[in-house]
């Protein structure tokens, strides 16, 4: 199969779809790979490194596209892409399509294959294509959330961590999976005062064995959670509903009791975001504020730390690179029925029920 790898043009995306080491194992198992020149200088790869592992380069997206049957990538297709996209085509990537009906309308007119990451399943019902940019991000925003908290940056002017005589910042985390599970390993590290919130009562056992006497849980109740924004210094948004919208867990109201100087940040917003006035930020322009509340709403957080991303990423993502070029899509979806999970649009069509139910349209 002739795999294509163009450069990620989402504004400071720096990560880059296969690595060199991936691309060498595509080439000894048979495939050829088309890498747009440049793709890989954000973390640090030049044209050498992918010629030296078997790839061929070519000068733009547009030959990348053209030249190739399976298209992996990172982040979502913008629409210079999405127009370079036909029905032959395979593409394998995140799409996060619940938030995003533009894309899924323009996907759908290009007739291609969509494969997402984020929608792939594992023998457990995990996400073993999200875990890892889902650890990272979780990581980063107890560190971008301590860092807003600085004055100078608009923030209350708390240390996450306190020092003796003075109390630590109080942290709430609003979803107790990989990302949030992340995020208090970070923030219990910097000696923060850390709750996690979930509706899995099993799940809240699970995390209170794991971190023992280090956070405190709590249901998610509506009440609860208001009153973890009222007395929090940062409020961690990280809810998912595997392929599904976020859902909205603090209102605009809830918003108006949190501290002048408070954050949020909210790993959600792939998927829409789970604060009511959230809405898509970039690395260029990273937070806004309402109320006296800073939000931090960065749609790619892993992207400011490229490397260590890329290649967690690829270690995630190859396995399933080699089954679909070694057998095709078709073939490759119907072997593996939790790689057919990710699927989300193919021949016009949306074929992911959380996408259809999201985006209100009809399910083939």
């Amino acid at each position: 199969m002739r795999i294509g790898v163009p450069k990620e043009i989402k504004n400071h995306e720096y990560r880059v779809g296969l690595t060199p080491s991936s691309v060498a194992e595509l080439v000894a198992a048979g495939h050829s790979v088309i890498v747009e020149t440049g793709a890989g200088a954000g973390i640090d790869f030049d044209d050498s490194d992918y010629v030296g592992a078997g790839a061929n380069i070519v000068a733009d997206a547009a030959a990348a596209f053209a030249g190739a049957d399976m298209i992996v990538k990172v982040k979502e297709p913008q629409p210079v892409e999405i127009a370079l996209l036909e029905r032959r085509h395979t593409l394998f990537t995140y799409l996060h399509l619940a938030a995003d009906k533009p894309q899924a309308e323009g996907l759908m007119a290009s007739g291609a294959t969509c494969i997402a990451y984020e929608t792939v399943t594992a023998p457990d019902r995990s996400l073993p294509l999200l875990k890892p940019m889902s650890e990272v991000a979780g990581r980063m925003s107890v560190q971008v959330g301590a860092h807003y908290l600085e004055k100078e940056q608009g923030g209350r002017g708390v240390l996450l961590g306190g020092v003796p005589g003075v109390a630590p910042a109080r942290v709430a985390i609003l979803g107790g999976g990989v990302s949030g599970v992340n995020a208090a390993q970070m923030a219990v590290g910097m000696r923060a005062d850390v709750t996690i919130y979930d509706i899995n009562n099993a799940r809240l056992a699970e995390l209170d064995m794991f971190f023992s006497s280090q956070i405190k849980t709590a249901y998610a109740s509506k009440a609860a959670i208001a009153a973890a924004v009222r007395n929090a210094h940062l409020v961690i948004g990280a809810v998912l509903v595997p392929g599904a919208a976020a859902p909205k867990l603090v209102t605009r109201d809830m918003l108006k009791t949190m501290k002048r100087g408070s954050v949020l940040v909210d790993i959600a917003i792939d998927q829409g975001g789970c604060f009511e006035t959230s809405h898509p930020t970039t690395h260029a322009d990273p937070v806004f504020e309402v109320d006296g509340v800073i939000h931090y709403c960065v749609a790619n957080m892993p992207g400011a730390v490229a490397r260590t991303s890329a290649f967690a990423l690829n270690n995630a993502t190859l396995p399933f690179v080699l089954k679909l070029a070694n057998l095709g899509a078709e073939a490759a979806m119907e072997a593996d029925p939790h790689l057919a999970n990710g699927l989300n649009v193919s021949g016009g069509k949306i074929r992911h029920p959380a996408v259809a139910d999201a985006l209100e349209l009809p399910l083939n």
